[in-house]
């Protein structure tokens, strides 16, 4: 009987390791698989939104979508299988990407379309399955450093983005003051709208300043605007050059990853590492 449960145990640290870590040959093999049904999937979203694709090869995209879902189902039944704690890994960011991007397709089981209207909810429910590209971002590693790099200079990020927002304020206040609504700022917001547009170089031209003090100082937010543009860059770059490198070592408890290289228990629930 312990001998049993010995190798239940030990099946289950396999499964373990090869879903949830890639330092081994099995692990990488999986990602990369899982990489490729991902993109197949995202492909076939994009070529059904298209009618004429949609019609020539309904049926292929069909047969090719459940082939697709019934794998990443028995995926999923196989990451809560593995893991001594499955509620926690469910219930994590991941788990419930990985739950979102299969409930589409068995939707439309239960959705008749005996109108106009449900066969629309059908297809939006089916677009969903664009979510799945979330599931990307686990098998890129750069994803998790250019993650730790946001999380790091995220203060400087919103102090930044608030200082944006009142330099927006402001401008668009006073072009509101100097300009005639008759151009089109017949509101603050409105003004303000157009003083982010013009900040941000993107310019719609949907409203333009016509004085000549209006038009001086549309200038200085358009020079500020390659100011805001270089400032995140910087906070980023730096950010990402003191990224420490993690591993793929995965929790056996609740799934948890990026730990140090170094790390030998959970930094999340303190469980012991593989």
């Amino acid at each position: 009987m312990n001998s049993e449960k010995k190798n239940i145990s030990n099946f289950r640290t396999k499964i373990q390791v090869i879903i949830f870590e890639a330092d081994t040959f099995a692990g990488k093999l999986f990602d990369i698989v899982l990489l490729w049904l991902i993109l197949i999937s995202i492909a076939a979203v994009m070529f059904e939104s298209v009618e004429y694709y949609e019609n020539k090869y309904q049926e292929l995209l069909s047969v090719l979508e459940w082939i697709i879902t019934i794998l990443f189902s028995i995926e999923y039944i196989a990451r809560i299988y593995c893991v001594n704690k499955p509620l926690k890994y469910i219930f994590s960011f991941y788990g419930l990407v990985d739950l979102i991007s299969l409930l589409p397709t068995y939707f439309g089981l239960f959705i008749g379309s005996e109108s106009l209207s449900t066969i629309k909810t059908i297809r939006t429910i089916r677009l969903m399955r664009v979510f799945r590209i979330l599931k990307l971002i686990r098998y890129v590693k750069e994803a998790n450093s250019l993650k730790q790099a946001f999380i790091a200079s995220r203060h400087r990020i919103i102090v930044f983005l608030l200082a944006v927002l009142s330099v927006a304020t402001i401008m668009g206040t006073i072009i509101y003051l100097v300009e005639d609504p008759k151009h089109g700022f017949t509101s603050i917001p409105r003004s303000i709208y157009w003083a982010i547009v013009t900040l941000t170089t993107v310019g719609y031209g949907d409203i333009a300043p016509h004085t000549v003090l209006g038009q001086f100082f549309a200038s200085i937010i358009m020079i500020l605007g390659y100011a805001i543009i270089a400032v995140p860059t910087g906070m980023i770059s730096v950010a990402l050059s003191k990224t420490e490198t993690m591993n793929t070592q995965s929790c056996p408890d609740c799934s948890s990853e990026n730990h140090s290289n170094n790390a030998k228990f959970c930094k999340d629930c303190g469980a012991k590492l593989n």
